[in-house]
């Protein structure tokens, strides 16, 4: 597997998840889906300096620093702890198609990070191996967020 290519590759999607994020927070009604856009572009954007970092030391010939990226926490507790409020998740009706998309992106790029790690060794596979582990705490937040807000709204009487 040619590492650099993986790299570009996912440098190039890490950036394409960043807009995605910038682009809806504005859009979303609900305020804490907004911040949590927010948060996620921001977290993106650790993505891509640590990818352009580990691309730069490929591209030179030189082993990179493996400094670790930071826990995820915030997606992490905040999918175990979310309570959405019956009220909050009416409001949040008209965001479940864009709830969708953020869990489904995030999980192309947890799955990709994966399989990638699987192709490859030494300290790409361990870059790799910890990028996967932290898309798929994103992917649990917006899995856990769209289907809580998904279960009310389906519970929801006819009309609204």
């Amino acid at each position: 597997m040619d590492v650099i290519k993986v790299l570009e590759y996912a440098l190039e999607r890490e950036y394409e998840g960043k807009r995605f994020f910038s682009e809806n927070a504005d859009r979303l009604q609900n305020a804490a889906a907004a911040g949590a856009f927010k948060a996620i572009a921001a977290e993106e954007q650790k993505h891509i300096d640590f990818i352009a970092a580990q691309l730069a030391a490929q591209n030179a010939g030189v082993t990179s620093e493996m400094s670790e990226l930071p826990k995820a926490v915030f997606f992490a507790d905040r999918a175990e702890n979310e309570n959405i409020e019956q009220s909050v998740a009416e409001s949040m009706v008209a965001d479940l198609p864009v709830l969708r998309m953020a869990y489904l992106i995030e999980r192309d790029f947890a799955e990709f990070y994966a399989m990638a790690a699987k192709n490859t060794e030494g300290d790409v596979k361990k870059v790799l191996e910890m990028l996967a582990h932290w898309e798929s705490g994103h992917e649990r937040f917006f899995k856990h967020l769209h289907d809580k807000v998904f279960e009310l709204y389906a519970g929801m009487p006819w009309g609204g």
